[in-house]
C-alpha cells in the first residue's frame, strides 16, 4: 500500500453493533525502518511494548533488524542478523518473538541447493532482550532439499515452541534415485513443531497435518490450555478450508475444520489464517472464495479451540484477504484484511466483532494499493492501543507504522 496519509478513520458501512465501535482514528509512527525495507513483523513485550522487525537491504544481501516502540518513540534499530544467501519473499516474511522478559527468539530463511523453493529455517535466541543473539540453528533435522517456512514462534512451558511448513514429503526423487515423498499419499507440505529450549535442544517435535496448502501462513495463539494452531489445510480432492488444533494431554489433538467453507482451490491461495486467544475464548480469522464469492469470516471458540461456533460474516466486498486479528479486552475480536476499491485502489480495512451481535462498522485504516509487494499487514494490541504495520511499495520500498487508541 502506499500514498498513506493517515487521518482519521473513514467509515465504509454501518454495521448493527451499535457498542462494537472500532478506534476512532489512525494516527502515523515515524518509521524506524530505512528505504528499501519490506516484511513487517509485529510482536508484543511482557511489559506490554511492541517489538516490529523487518528486512532491509544489507551490502549483496538482507539484514534483519528490529526496534521497540515504548509510548510514541522507538528504541535504536538493532540487527539480529545478515547473509547474502537468504530467501526472500513477500509473503513468507521473518520475524523477532519476545518470549519471555528477557529471552527473545529470531527467525529468518536461508536459501539452499536444489531449487528455487529450497530454503531452510534459521532460528536465534537472544537472552537479554535483544541485545545481542546466539549461534544459529534449525528446528528441523531432514536435510532435504524442500521449502521450509511460514513459521510461527511463541512461548512454550521453560522455552519456546516453532511450528511451520515442511516440505520433505514434497519431492519425488531427490536426484539420488531415492523418494522423499511417502508411498500412497499426495505429494504435499505438512505442518510440523517443535518443542525447543532457549539453548536450541529439541525437547520434542513432530507431525501436527500430513497436508496442508503449501504457502499459505501458520499462526499460533496461547489459550488458557495450551497453544492452538492455525493453518489451511489440503485434502487429494483439493479442498483447501482453515484448520485448528490445539496442545492437549500431551500431544496435538486431530485437527477441526474451522467454517466448511468447502473450497475447492487447485492452487495455493497464499491467504493464510489469524488466530487469537484470552483464557479459554479462541478467534479465527479467514479468507475464502468459494465459487469466486470471497469473503472473510471469523469463529468462536469457547473452549480453547476443541470446537467452533457457525462462522460470522465479516466483510464479503472487494476483499483481497491478508487477514489478522486481535482479541480486545471487552472480549470482541479485531479483524483487518485488504480489499479492492471500485477505483483500482486499495484499502487496510478492519471490523469490530462482538462477542454477541452483529459485527460494527467497517473501517479504513489506510489507503494505496493492493498488490504483492504490498506484503501481510500486521496488527497487535497492547493495554491501551492498536499498533499496525505494512509494506509501502516502490522504488524503494518501505516498512510503515500507525497507532490507534482503544478508547
Amino acid at each position: 500500500m502506499r500514498a498513506l496519509p493517515l487521518v482519521a478513520v473513514a467509515l465504509l458501512s454501518t454495521g448493527c453493533g451499535g457498542n462494537a465501535e472500532a478506534p476512532a482514528r489512525v494516527l502515523p509512527l515515524a518509521s524506524p525502518a530505512a528505504p528499501g525495507s519490506s516484511a513487517p513483523h509485529l510482536a508484543v513485550t511482557a511489559d506490554d511494548r511492541v517489538v516490529m522487525s523487518w528486512l532491509e537491504p544489507a551490502g549483496d544481501g538482507h539484514a534483519l533488524r528490529f526496534a521497540v516502540l515504548d509510548g510514541e518513540r522507538w528504541s535504536d534499530v538493532r540487527t539480529v542478523a545478515r547473509g547474502a544467501g537468504w530467501f526472500v519473499n513477500w509473503a513468507d516474511f521473518p520475524s523477532v518473538t519476545p518470549v519471555t522478559a528477557r529471552d527473545w527468539v529470531a527467525h529468518w530463511l536461508v536459501k539452499q541447493p536444489g531449487g528455487s523453493y529450497a530454503y531452510d529455517v534459521a532460528l536465534a535466541v537472544s537472552r537479554d532482550a535483544g541485545a545481542s543473539w546466539g549461534a544459529t540453528f534449525a528446528p528441523h533435522d531432514d536435510g532435504t532439499r524442500t521449502e521450509h517456512g511460514f513459521v510461527t514462534l511463541f512461548p512454550w512451558e521453560e522455552g519456546f515452541g516453532a511450528v511451520w511448513l515442511d516440505g520433505r514429503y514434497t519431492r519425488q526423487d531427490d536426484g539420488a534415485g531415492s523418494t522423499t515423498a511417502r508411498p500412497g499419499t499426495v505429494p504435499g507440505m505438512t505442518v510440523r513443531f517443535a518443542r525447543l529450549g532457549f539453548d536450541g535442544a529439541v525437547h520434542d517435535a513432530g507431525e501436527i497435518d500430513d497436508l496442508a496448502c503449501d504457502c499459505c501462513a501458520t499462526d499460533v495463539a496461547l489459550a488458557a490450555g495450551g497453544p492452538v494452531v492455525t493453518w489451511r489445510d489440503r485434502t487429494a480432492e483439493e479442498i483447501r478450508d482453515i484448520a485448528v488444533s490445539r496442545w492437549a494431554d500431551g500431544r496435538w489433538q486431530p485437527p477441526v475444520i474451522v467454517g466448511d467453507d468447502h473450497w475447492h482451490m487447485p492452487g495455493c491461495p497464499v491467504n493464510g489464517s489469524a488466530i487469537a486467544a484470552r483464557g479459554e475464548r479462541v478467534a479465527v480469522a479467514w479468507y475464502a472464495a468459494p465459487n469466486r464469492q470471497a469473503r472473510i469470516r471469523l469463529a468462536w471458540s469457547p473452549d480453547g479451540g476443541a470446537g467452533f461456533g457457525a462462522p460470522v460474516l465479516v466483510a464479503d466486498s472487494d476483499v483481497s484477504g491478508r487477514v489478522d486479528v486481535v482479541l480486545l479486552a471487552d472480549g470482541s475480536a479485531l479483524v483487518t484484511w485488504l480489499a479492492r476499491r471500485a477505483d483500482g485502489g486499495g484499502e487496510l480495512r478492519m471490523r469490530r466483532v462482538p462477542a454477541r451481535g452483529a459485527p460494527g462498522e467497517v473501517r479504513v485504516v489506510a489507503r494505496g494499493e493492493v498488490s504483492r509487494s504490498s506484503g501481510f499487514p500486521q496488527l497487535v494490541a497492547t493495554g491501551d492501543r492498536l499498533v499496525y504495520a505494512w509494506t509501502e511499495p516502490g522504488t524503494p520500498s518501505r516498512v510503515m507504522a500507525a497507532w490507534s487508541p482503544l478508547d
